[in-house]
């Protein structure tokens, strides 16, 4: 039986449960994959996905430096291989136009991969057209493989424009989550029938709907405030900042509670800002959970809020799945008019959108 590597920037991790469930799904089709990962697991939780999930899990070299043995092993293979040099050439161009140590750890995991990839190993597919891309198609042209690709948000939007004319030129295909996403990249594909359109799924197995209507409030009752709930990493992209200001906002006699729910590196900025803001007495700042948690805390709320921006990077949401988990629960959504996320929420039929 033929295997397929995939290839991700991290594994598990809390804030991708989309990619978890599509590996299960394929497991339950009947593929025989093989996860590759560049990065250590840094959440603290898993999924319960995660653990249903059978493939074995192997880790790159995150940093080269960190792995030498493994890692001039992995190089004095890899130029044994009938397409070390074509992907050696593409490489060097690529540093040609950004030269950055990135570029060169990615080249550095792709020779490891390549020389430690199982010989029952046909495909590899990456999920991100960015850096796991990077290192798949390295790879797969030294082994003389077919890859593929599913892309999703920033790697489209902060992504220069020949890199993934260039990716999409060399992979078999390349999927990608929104209509945004994919008239970004059929725009510059050099075939755009290799570009295809294939939004997440939900499994509502695991988000059934709640057994009881929500209790009505409406702010009026001090000791049963209205309960807004927002998931998501505390990033730029994701627009918090927006989002407290517009809480300070709201009259001071309307009883209300924020609960975040997300890790993110703006944390702390963002607690500060409550501060100052002087809403910081109704928000919870909840970290990262587990999805047994986050589905506890939508059925609890009575607004899902998500106040997606466009980063001074050009990062971006594409769709959030976290809208479409809070939608089976019934809640009430209010959220920005970016990117995909009006390709699932009707403004006026199945929330709001400002």
């Amino acid at each position: 039986m033929t295997a397929v590597a995939v290839i991700l920037k991290g594994y598990p991790r809390l804030s991708e449960t989309f990619i978890a469930q599509e590996i299960l799904a394929l497991e339950r089709r009947g593929l025989d994959l093989r996860i590759v990962s560049l990065r250590h697991p840094t959440d603290k939780d898993i999924h319960p996905v995660h653990r249903e999930i059978g493939a074995p899990v192997s880790y790159l070299p995150e940093y080269l430096l960190n792995e030498p043995l493994r890692v001039l092993r992995g190089f004095a293979a890899a130029r044994r291989l009938p397409g070390y040099a074509r992907a050696h050439a593409i490489w060097r161009r690529d540093l040609g136009r950004d030269p950055t140590r990135n570029r060169t750890r990615r080249f550095g995991q792709a020779c490891v991969l390549a020389a430690e990839l199982p010989g029952d190993v046909t495909h590899l597919y990456a999920h991100f057209l960015h850096t796991p891309a990077s290192v798949a198609r390295y790879a797969a042209i030294m082994r003389g493989l077919p890859w593929s690709c599913s892309a999703h948000a920033k790697d489209i939007w902060t992504s220069p424009d020949w890199e993934i004319a260039e990716k999409l030129a060399d992979a078999a295909w390349t999927v990608t989550c929104t209509r945004a996403g994919f008239d970004r990249l059929a725009g510059l594909a050099p075939d755009p029938e290799k570009v295809g359109l294939v939004y997440h799924g939900l499994d509502l197995n695991r988000f059934p709907p709640p057994a009881e209507a929500r209790p009505p409030r409406n702010g009026g009752d001090p000791h049963d405030p209205v309960v807004i709930l927002s998931v998501g990493r505390a990033v730029e992209k994701k627009g918090y900042g927006d989002l407290l200001a517009a809480l300070a906002l709201l009259p001071r006699e309307v009883n209300w509670r924020f609960r975040h729910v997300g890790g993110g590196g703006v944390s702390g900025k963002l607690e500060a800002e409550a501060v100052r803001l002087g809403v910081a007495d109704r928000i919870d700042w909840l970290g990262a959970q587990p999805q047994e948690r986050v589905l506890e805390e939508l059925r609890a709320a009575d607004l899902f809020v998500l106040s997606s921006k466009i980063g001074k990077d050009g990062d971006r949401d594409g769709l959030p799945n976290v809208l479409m988990e809070a939608a089976s629960q019934a809640l009430p959504l209010l959220a920005t008019r970016l990117s995909g996320i009006p390709e699932l929420v009707e403004d006026g039929q199945t929330g709001l959108l400002v």
